[in-house]
């Protein structure tokens, strides 16, 4: 019952994550491009009012003028609206996922023993530390150097540097899976913290002084822009890491921190690329596509970095079928022949004493009924056994793979 509630709780929370996710990001993709598509504004009438700038637009069988005041309006409106709560509860649905999914079950999904064999607490406690101590040192960096001379460079490469070594700490310290996901968290946690410590408390301090009829100092705005630029380009990368969960060759490599710093820069340099691309049309920077060729030719270097040899699956099926072949069955591989590696490798999960995800495996029946999840779980995406903990072999997911694709019978 346990794991059926948490099945009903992840998938609950999960559709309400991705919904205020694509609240979220869409808002902050769309200032963005706004910001980026202002043009000086041509009334005079807006000019004496201290617009900065405008834009025209059209949409759904309508014609939109916004336009944004650089420091502050002539007067404030009775209904403003402010941009937090796609924030804060993408956040709160995206920890309250991640600890169903990862920290309720450490010892499963979020420990892997080959790389630290440490308690379910040590575990789950460095986990969340990693989510605070980035935080904390990101938010130093922005600090210590966001203003100096060349402030933005020194940031991003200081942030560079630190999200590398998180990365590397993560995928050593972590199984991969929970890694590559943690690292999302992470970022996403200072995506949050930046609206919810930053950006939203420097938009309270000028409504009150607007309101208070005192000067504005444009610090906030500083700063608040700051934050916000930083958010769009963590959002590709972070959401790289949520989604690489579905893709074990990613995370499972033995050099999976290097294919998660590579994809997240190449997210950040193509998004680099959109954030660009506006200004460029109004003559403000040169074409931006250097950014998108560069981590399009990142991405085609990892695919042929990870392309598997084909000559060692060709190997195991021969001699998957050789076995096939001296048990008479002619090359179909029947249950006797799966029955051990599901009794050795799934029973710990999905035998008499535990079903999770409700999927039992100790019988012909049941291993009939989930015979396509089990190809694809374990042998198309690889994601089972979680972590590998039972160190189930490739000759053994070629026995499955067998064993499915001759027809997946039982009797």
């Amino acid at each position: 019952m346990e794991s059926y509630v948490l099945d009903w709780l992840n998938l609950l929370l999960r559709w309400a994550h991705v919904i205020t996710a694509i609240a979220w990001i869409g808002s902050s993709f769309y200032f963005v491009f706004l910001d980026s598509s202002l043009t000086p504004p041509e009334d005079d009438d807006l000019k004496r009012q201290g617009v900065s700038g405008e834009l025209w637009a059209v949409h759904g069988g309508g014609f939109y003028h916004p336009v944004k005041f650089a420091v502050k309006p002539p007067q404030l409106p009775k209904h403003l609206h402010w941009f937090y709560w796609e924030s804060y509860t993408t956040w709160l649905t995206g920890f309250s996922l991640f600890t169903v999914s990862y920290l309720w079950s450490a010892g499963t999904y979020l420990i892997d023993k080959s790389r630290m064999d440490w308690l379910p607490w040590q575990a789950i406690t460095v986990a969340i530390l990693f989510l605070v101590v980035f935080w904390l040192l990101y938010d130093l960096i922005c600090r210590k150097f966001g203003q100096r001379k060349n402030g933005d460079g020194i940031v991003g490469a200081l942030v560079f540097v630190l999200v590398c070594v998180a990365s590397w700490l993560a995928c050593h310290w972590f199984a991969g899976r929970a890694a590559f996901l943690l690292m999302g968290a992470m970022l996403a946690t200072s995506m949050s913290a930046n609206v919810a410590h930053w950006i939203i408390p420097g938009q309270r301090k000028v409504v009150a002084a607007i309101k208070a009829g005192e000067p504005v100092d444009p610090i906030h705005g500083v700063r608040g822009k700051q934050r916000s630029v930083h958010n769009t380009y963590f959002t590709l990368p972070v959401l790289f890491a949520m989604l690489s969960g579905h893709y074990s060759f990613t995370y499972m490599h033995p050099q999976n921190w290097l294919i998660l710093i590579a994809m997240m820069f190449a997210g950040a340099a193509i998004r680099q690329f959109f954030v660009l691309r506006h200004g460029f049309k109004l003559g403000r920077n040169s074409n931006p596509r250097g950014y998108a060729l560069a981590g399009m030719v990142v991405i085609l270097i990892l695919m042929g970095w990870l392309a598997p040899p084909s000559e060692s699956g060709q190997t195991v099926t021969t001699s998957v079928a050789t076995t096939a072949s001296n048990t008479g069955t002619g090359g179909q591989i029947g249950y006797a022949i799966l029955q051990p590696i599901l009794a050795q490798r799934c029973y710990m999960c999905h035998g008499p004493q535990v079903q999770m995800k409700n999927v039992r495996l100790d019988s012909a029946e049941n291993v009939k009924r989930h015979a396509q999840n089990i190809y694809q779980q374990a042998v198309v995406t690889k994601i089972m056994p979680m972590t590998n903990t039972t160190g189930i072999s490739e000759a053994e997911r070629m026995v499955i793979k067998q064993w499915f694709e001759t027809g997946a019978k039982v009797d």
